[in-house]
């Protein structure tokens, strides 16, 4: 097994790295989507609010409230500087089953900085960068680093730490357990047993040392928490953008309240109706499209370190070595395996770093030291326990898998659908890490009744969330939902040119859907 550095973690779960724009957050919010920790909130090195009282952290304690939550937002000034001297933050106590609303709470963080011109502002703009696990409070504390100044002049931007999740009573669990986690691409029958048993395991330790919340995780139940903040901010309304994994919480927002968005905009969009066949068969085919990306790419392009070469031929030539064991990191010595290499790939189609994915293809040919993302997940070594905010998608999505032979199957799946990479190391590892959970807010088709616009934005080729998916999305809205088009490659559109973020802030000032078919060109390479 490749062994990585891990990386370091802040107290409040964080990387210890400077704020980026939100063009450079990209590379950040990757650093822990591609990481796959999903532990961790994104590189934005920000401090947790202290209280009024000057007593610590707000790091979202569950306990017995008597009366339950009350709806009050407990305001205070951030305990890190924000870009905006009038953003504030806070924490509202909610309950942690919504089905028993006076039960248990837990206090989820948020963050509003407010609009820029209060005599034009239009309302709250509430912005979730998904992950599951990155961090809404950061977000709104680098505002003007994320969204255009248009927006930011209307709206009051809002951002929280969902449930389970850096600064809203994360989840944690053991640090020597998460480090013994067995392989996620099991060859045998007897380990993939031994995965499905590790994971009760895992499951079971995570819940000891988080209690209650760990079984409510779910996008819904973040919906839940989301329409509470509306009503604690006074709102009628609110409007949203979404990102990767918030595109969920914004369509279970948009189905249980649809009387209550103003606007959604869901950029990189996830599509929560497919069964596991279809999700490993989209995945697999949208990376194998952006390996060709890459393969073009370096065929027109005299400085990639391959060109000239027969790229498909190469990497086919890696993926043998590593299947007969003979494929070596040299800067640590391991051997790689085929699930190994596909993951270093994949990391760099996030934000279409075609010139390193040569050049580290180049160096593990050669055997020299290359620098290579892991898929294992993080642990913070330091410390007895770990943020770990997985769980989320574990109870978001239902990926039976029942036995080994059934597990190859899919993988087959995969490999028909991309025969040089042969499947999405994302899917695969979303699939091993929930083997044998059981999702509360399983896939279904969305089922929103709203007038109101909705926009959707994906790029053509994304490797998290496939443009195929968005188009699905597209047509189960109906007539109300409009996707744009961004003919580029990566993760996350609205950044990446004048086209994607000039369209997005169009429709969530005037709620104007650009016509049916559009697209955005390509950013220069």
């Amino acid at each position: 097994m490749l062994t990585m550095k891990r990386p370091t973690l802040r107290r409040a779960g964080g990387l210890d790295r400077r704020r980026p724009s939100l063009a450079r957050y990209l590379p950040a919010a990757v650093a822990v989507l591609v990481a796959l920790s999903l532990n961790a909130p994104p590189a934005l090195a920000v401090t947790p609010p202290t209280s009024s009282a000057g007593s610590g952290p707000a790091t979202g304690s569950v306990g017995n409230t008597t009366g339950g939550w009350n709806g009050r937002i407990e305001w205070r000034a951030c305990a890190d500087p924000a870009d905006d001297p009038g953003t504030r933050c806070g924490t509202l106590r909610l309950p942690v089953d919504w089905a028993r609303p006076r039960g248990e709470t837990f206090e989820l963080a948020l963050a509003r900085r407010p609009a820029a011109d209060p005599a034009t502002r239009i309302g709250a703009l509430v912005f979730n960068p998904g992950g599951p696990g990155l961090s809404g409070v950061d977000v709104a504390l680098t505002a003007t680093s994320q969204l255009g100044p248009d927006v930011l002049r209307r709206f009051d931007i809002v951002g929280f730490d969902p449930r389970g999740t850096v600064r809203s009573a994360p989840v944690r669990c053991s640090s020597a357990l998460l480090a013994q986690h067995p392989s996620l691409t099991p060859t045998t029958a007897a380990e993939f047993e031994r995965l499905r048993t590790y994971n009760r395991q895992l499951r079971e330790d995570c819940r000891a040392q988080s209690g209650p919340l760990f079984d409510h995780l779910d996008s819904v139940s973040v919906a839940r928490d989301t329409d509470a903040i509306r009503a604690a901010l006074g709102e009628r309304q609110l409007s949203f953008y979404e990102w990767s994994y918030g595109t969920l919480i914004g369509q279970a927002y948009a189905e249980l309240f649809p009387d209550r968005v103003r606007a959604l905009a869901m950029d990189s969009v996830m599509d929560h109706s497919q069964g596991v066949r279809g999700y490993f068969r989209s995945g697999a085919a949208s990376n194998e499209a952006l390996f060709h990306e890459f393969v073009s790419w370096c065929e027109r392009t005299p400085s990639c370190a391959l060109h000239g070469r027969d790229v498909p031929a190469l990497y086919d030539s890696l993926l043998r070595r590593a299947d007969a064991g003979t494929l070596v990191e040299a800067g640590t010595g391991e051997t790689l395996t085929w699930f190994e290499l596909g993951f270093a790939t994949f990391v760099n189609f996030f934000d279409a770093t075609w010139a390193d994915l040569a050049t580290m293809l180049l160096a593990v040919e050669r055997g020299e030291p290359a620098s290579l993302a892991s898929p294992m997940v993080p642990v913070d070594s330091g410390k007895d326990l770990t943020e770990y905010a997985l769980p989320a998608f574990c109870q978001d999505w239902s990926l039976p898998v029942d036995d080994f032979a059934e597990w190859n199957r899919y993988l087959k799946v995969s490999r028909d659908a991309a025969p040089h990479l042969r499947a999405s190391p994302l899917a695969v590892r979303f699939a091993a890490i929930c083997l044998g959970w059981t999702a509360v807010n399983p896939q279904h088709q969305l089922r929103v009744r709203t007038s109101t616009p909705v926009l959707l934005l994906n790029g053509r080729h994304d490797p998290a969330t496939p443009y195929d998916g968005a188009q699905r999305v597209a047509r189960q809205l109906g007539t109300h939902g409009r996707l744009l088009t961004y003919e580029g490659s990566g993760h996350a559109s609205y950044p990446r040119t004048e086209c994607t973020r000039g369209n997005v802030d169009r429709y969530l000032i005037d709620r104007v859907l650009p016509p049916v078919g559009a697209s955005c060109p390509a950013a220069p390479a």
